[in-house]
């Protein structure tokens, strides 16, 4: 069968591959569209695998929020260049992804793969047709949810930050304002009480070493060292912190005036901690013209 312009047109509809893709995929399945389709879905799949190895430290932070704002899922989509991050697909596809953690719980990424979409698609098939069709490697790095009695406020920075707050008492302002807070802030835990013992603990060797140098006397050092630590302590928590809009009074004091409390709050930011492997432009060639004799 003649693969004519308008059935191509017709699949890149459907599909959103490309012309040449879609041409193919077309005579490969003498013009039968729904065999094209599939032709196309299978390509992407294995594209995906192909793809899969290259480093994605693009990408967005996507929020969903129950109606009641007492839950709340976060997650860490990531791609490869922020052209794409920017994309209306790529972003719906995060989107989906936040809705499908806030509806089930489900936190686990290799587990979330499996969930499926509305569409009846799973999370999985959906990222390797994207990565098919789009030329990225994509990912679903991290995702969190929290939930409260009280009221969960959200922040988003350019949709590279993302953060979520779970508050009891105050208003949809404070709320705001204590999640500006911490996308500006990134403190690393709500209190003294929540910090990681280990981050602590490593804390306090260092600023041991750095006061024994000081060559000061046992109980001068002894001051030295908890004072140093208490200032570590503030520094690093929301309670401690004093508040990025009225530097002068603390995020606590903030809270206490208002009557309101903080019990839990994620912040995600895209790439953070991810190890870019930087090239230069003369490697990427040599490496193409490997690619090309294999």
């Amino acid at each position: 069968m003649a693969v004519t312009a308008s059935m191509v047109k017709q699949l890149r509809e459907m599909t959103g591959a490309g012309m040449m893709d879609c041409k193919k995929a077309l005579g490969e399945t003498d013009g039968n569209m729904d065999d094209a389709v599939e032709f196309l879905r299978k390509k992407g799949m294995a594209g995906a695998d192909k793809k899969a190895g290259r480093t994605a430290a693009e990408g967005v932070v996507a929020i969903a929020i129950s109606e009641d704002k007492k839950k709340a899922a976060i997650a860490e989509v990531n791609c490869e260049t922020d052209f794409v991050a920017k994309g209306d697909e790529f972003k719906g596809f995060a989107d989906e992804v936040a809705a499908v953690i806030l509806k089930t719980g489900i936190t686990d990424v290799d587990a979330l793969m499996n969930e499926k979409l509305d569409n009846g698609q799973t999370i999985d098939e959906r990222r390797r047709e994207l990565v098919g069709r789009i030329g990225e490697n994509m990912t679903v790095r991290r995702t969190e949810v929290i939930e409260t009695t009280g009221q969960i406020g959200q922040y988003q920075h350019g949709e590279k930050i993302g953060v979520v707050v779970a508050m009891e008492g105050g208003d949809e302002n404070l709320l705001r304002d204590v999640a500006m807070h911490v996308a500006a802030s990134k403190p690393a835990a709500v209190s003294a009480d929540d910090v990681d013992a280990d981050m602590v603990e490593k804390e306090r060797q260092f600023q041991i070493e750095q006061a024994q140098e000081s060559g000061k006397p046992a109980e001068i050092i002894e001051k030295m060292i908890e004072g140093r630590m208490r200032k570590f302590l503030q520094e690093i928590t929301l309670m401690g912190q004093a508040f990025v809009k009225d530097p002068d009074q603390t995020v606590e004091k903030l809270l206490k005036s208002a009557d309101a409390s903080v019990s839990d709050f994620v912040r995600l930011e895209v790439g953070e901690g991810i190890e870019i492997e930087e090239t230069n432009f003369a490697d990427e060639v040599a490496a193409a013209a490997e690619a090309a004799k294999s």
